[in-house]
């Protein structure tokens, strides 16, 4: 796996509009990258979201790897849960959070164990040659 230099900020935008779309339900998927930038959100077939939690169905991955994951909270707190850190134990090393009100100051990315990790937004294209 690639070290991870930041999110395209394209992706940001996907997951901010979707958690304001899905509320107050979360939204919930799995991060992917190319060439150490995260570009893309998987999401699996049977996850289940309600206004409490998403339960994604990992059992339901493809052949492809994931370098973390992403949900929403309904609420202004972006914090993890313990089922927030077991989920992130078990899908790679990059997990981020949007809370309430959905925007560029209310998302938090956190490592494997839950310590706060900084995710620069980048300004790329997403079809760049040079990026894939």
């Amino acid at each position: 796996m690639e070290m991870i230099r930041g999110i395209a900020k394209a992706t940001l935008e996907f997951i901010l509009g979707a958690a304001k779309t899905t509320a107050p339900n979360e939204f919930a998927g799995l991060l992917r990258e190319e060439n150490g930038i995260i570009t893309d959100v998987l999401i699996l077939p049977g996850t289940e979201s309600s206004d409490r939690n998403a339960v994604i169905k990992l059992f339901m991955m493809p052949n492809v790897e994931s370098v973390g994951s992403v949900h929403s909270h309904p609420g202004p707190s972006a914090r993890p849960s313990k089922e927030d850190l077991r989920l992130f134990s078990k899908t790679g090393n990059r997990h981020i959070i949007v809370a309430e009100p959905y925007d560029e100051d209310s998302w938090v990315c956190y490592s494997r164990d839950g310590t706060v990790i900084d995710l620069p937004v980048l300004d790329v294209e997403l079809d760049d040659p040079e990026l894939i």
